[in-house]
């Protein structure tokens, strides 16, 4: 708006300036809007405005412990799994397949069955084609088979008809060391169907004899000694798992007897 005064120019009145403006969105009194201040308003003590935070990011990664041990225990859990399948699918095989999977068995069944047959028991010394025999004619008397642990030679006439009533016949080199002569003793000592004894003259240190049936082995941790015994104890039997094992020949000494005489000293 402009004035006009007498004898002189239009003036316009002045305007006081105040320095401020108001903000958007905000009464020009200076008032207060809401609860808060709106972003990019000066702070206060006149230090412009405040800059915007900027969030901290927190880098978690992979934790790895926890993983490793997951898959190890899933590892394990597959690896038993996996054996059980497996043990379950052995024990399900015939006894002759499992005596057949063992690295290093002789099967003499198959091999060469005429040795093994035999039409009646004999009496005094025989002759057999392998060494130690492991089936065919044999004494009527049979060797104790209790789990016996003989400290001599015993007469293979015997213990060939301790095979036939399914035993296992476990014999070693007499000079055989006492730790591992031992370690036999203990796979014997006790368990029906079950006898060891020394023997001269054998190729390997340990042979292990069932009828129709043999395996030799250096030392007696090898591993195949319990499979064998565990697949042909008893199982191999000719004359079915009842024959019987007690009441037999106790007396060493590598000539034949019959059971009245098995307490005369042993001849050699």
């Amino acid at each position: 708006m402009s004035i006009s005064t007498p004898g002189g120019p239009e003036r316009r009145p002045s305007v006081v300036s105040t320095g401020k403006k108001p903000a958007a969105g905000r009464p020009a009194s200076g008032a207060k809007a809401g609860s808060g201040k709106p972003a990019g308003s000066p702070r206060a003590g006149g230090k412009g405005p405040r800059k915007p935070v900027t969030p901290v990011k927190v880098s978690q990664g992979r934790a790895w412990g926890p993983i490793a041990l997951f898959v190890a225990v899933g590892v394990l859990v597959a690896g038993i799994i996996g054996y059980g399948a497996w043990a379950s699918f052995q024990g399900s095989k015939p006894w002759d397949k499992r005596a057949n999977a063992i690295d290093g068995i002789s099967n003499i069944r198959k091999s060469d069955p005429e040795s093994l047959k035999y039409e009646s028991h004999k009496s005094g010394p025989l002759t057999y084609k392998y060494s130690p025999p492991v089936g065919g004619v044999h004494n009527a008397a049979w060797q104790n088979c209790m789990g016996d642990v003989y400290d001599a030679p015993i007469a293979s006439e015997h213990a060939v008809h301790s095979l036939e009533h399914g035993a296992v016949w476990i014999t070693y080199r007499p000079d055989l060391p006492k730790d591992q002569v031992d370690k036999l003793a203990g796979k014997v000592r006790g368990v029906e169907k079950m006898l060891m004894s020394p023997y001269e003259g054998l190729d390997k240190p340990i042979s292990l004899q069932a009828w129709g049936y043999q395996l030799k082995v250096d030392n007696a941790d090898d591993s195949r000694i319990d499979e064998f015994i565990k697949d042909l104890r008893v199982n191999a039997s000719v004359e079915g798992p009842t024959a019987l094992c007690n009441t037999g020949i106790t007396a060493t000494g590598t000539t034949p007897r019959e059971l009245q005489q098995q307490q005369q000293p042993p001849t050699q």
